[in-house]
């Protein structure tokens, strides 16, 4: 698994040929109807969307957040929600059976040691446990977080940070970040002593932890809010880009809900705090399946506001809103753009979809920083982008990597991956090879 390494210097890259392709094929669906984490990225599947009786990604959050009734998803106590959470994790490990497949769908039994995996019976707990046994304490933590995450959309995480003490090129992970932060097991307490953690473990069905086991899972969701922010400013700290002499415009390419539901006008406030004094920041999220909120307000036309990081949106693909905004100076061209996780590595279709994307990128020689899952995620990226001939001016784990562990839904017993683990820099083509060699910059 890839683990953040605030120490790596980015790898630099020059033109060479590239590896035989492997034959193209679809991303791997199990008989769950699971994306597999092999190929592609985590989240959501439209199997668990309708288990929960819920049609969108929007109706999920609106219903852990409180913006919607939770009774229109058949939804009436929070038990009942946290149950219908756990219900969309309810298949043996095993066999793969789902509950209505069995005898009796109570048959299931969750493991007690991780509290995460579920198994029909004693004969397939018994066959699992050699693979399981090598993920059961990882999985713990990821159930974990698994419930502790509505706290983030309660408002309680995360908690108020405090102004970065060290300049930005001294921070070299999270644990200076932690170390900047004034009265830390204070703020942690007043989570942990809050409203919805009591109503949470009230409701969740499962054992409240140790309150260590929670201060730490808190903190690791803490990372996970933050890791975007941080990512972007070590973005711009690789490319010497240097937001305190002029207003700056950065867009995220191929935005999604995972970037943009439940998004508040003030969650890239970390990046004033990364560089006081900053002349001004637009993030602009585009991406077809940018979701309805605050954030949804036009590109300014005008510089960014002194001091401030505005957050503005466009739905839609990222050549067709360059060539309708940028084109047009109906919105400014971008000192660097930034893609989290973009997955064009998963199959044949999505590549075709990000395809003009990246040729765009490459041909107007933009700064870009694309994040991905894994150390396997980080090959398969680099390979298309040789054969696209871009110029890969680096790459290295990410310091500001999410802490957060996430588990492969359909087989949990794999490695999990984390948001953000490695980068991928980007500029130009490689024809272009020469004059802006990325530097080391400690990470």
């Amino acid at each position: 698994t890839a683990q953040p390494n605030a120490g790596a210097a980015p790898k630099t890259v020059r033109s060479k040929k590239a590896p035989e392709e492997p034959a193209a094929r679809a991303p791997d669906v199990d008989s769950l109807g699971f994306q597999a984490m092999d190929r592609n990225v985590p989240g959501l599947s439209h199997v668990i969307l309708q288990k929960l009786n819920m049609k969108s990604y929007e109706d999920y959050k609106s219903a852990l957040d409180g913006r919607k009734s939770g009774s229109d998803f058949g939804i009436r106590t929070y038990f009942d929600m946290f149950q219908k959470m756990e219900d969309t994790f309810k298949f043996c490990v095993e066999c793969k059976k789902l509950p209505d497949a069995l005898p009796d769908p109570k048959s299931l039994r969750r493991c007690k040691r991780c509290q995460n995996v579920y198994y029909c019976g004693v004969a397939c707990q018994r066959a699992n446990w050699p693979m399981h046994k090598k993920f059961c304490k990882k999985l713990k933590l990821v159930a974990l977080d698994r419930l502790v995450e509505w706290l983030i959309f309660t408002g309680d995480i995360p908690f108020p940070t405090d102004t970065w003490t060290k300049p930005a090129w001294d921070v070299k992970g999270w644990e200076d970040w932690f170390s900047m932060q004034e009265q830390l097991e204070e703020k942690l307490g007043a989570i942990m002593a809050g409203r919805y953690m009591t109503l949470l473990w009230a409701n969740a069905g499962k054992p409240r932890p140790e309150d260590t086991e929670l201060r730490e899972s808190i903190r690791r969701l803490v990372t996970d809010f933050h890791s975007r922010p941080l990512t972007i400013g070590l973005g711009l700290r690789l490319f010497g880009i240097d937001p305190l002499t002029r207003p700056l415009t950065v867009h995220v390419v191929g935005a999604s809900h995972v970037e943009t539901l439940n998004t508040r006008l003030t969650d890239y406030d970390e990046l004033t705090r990364m560089f006081p004094g900053h002349q001004g920041m637009e993030m602009v999220m585009v991406g077809v399946d940018v979701v309805d909120g605050p954030i949804m307000r036009p590109p300014l036309t005008t510089l960014a506001p002194r001091g401030r990081v505005y957050l503005s949106s466009y739905k839609g693909l990222y050549h067709d809103f360059w060539e309708s905004h940028v084109e047009t100076k109906l919105a400014a061209r971008p000192d660097l753009v930034v893609g989290f996780h973009p997955g064009f590595h998963a199959c044949p279709d999505l590549l075709a979809g990000w395809l003009p994307t990246l040729l765009l990128l490459r041909d107007y020689r933009l700064p870009v920083l694309f994040t991905v899952y894994s150390e396997q995620e980080l090959k398969a990226s680099l390979q298309i982008l040789v054969e696209l001939e871009t110029h890969i001016v680096g790459y290295a784990s990410n310091p500001f990597a999410s802490l957060r562990p996430e588990q492969v839904y359909s087989s949990p017993n794999k490695p999990p991956v984390y948001c953000s683990s490695h980068y991928i820099a980007l500029l130009g083509a490689e024809a272009a090879l020469g004059a802006e060699e990325l530097e080391d910059d400690d990470g």
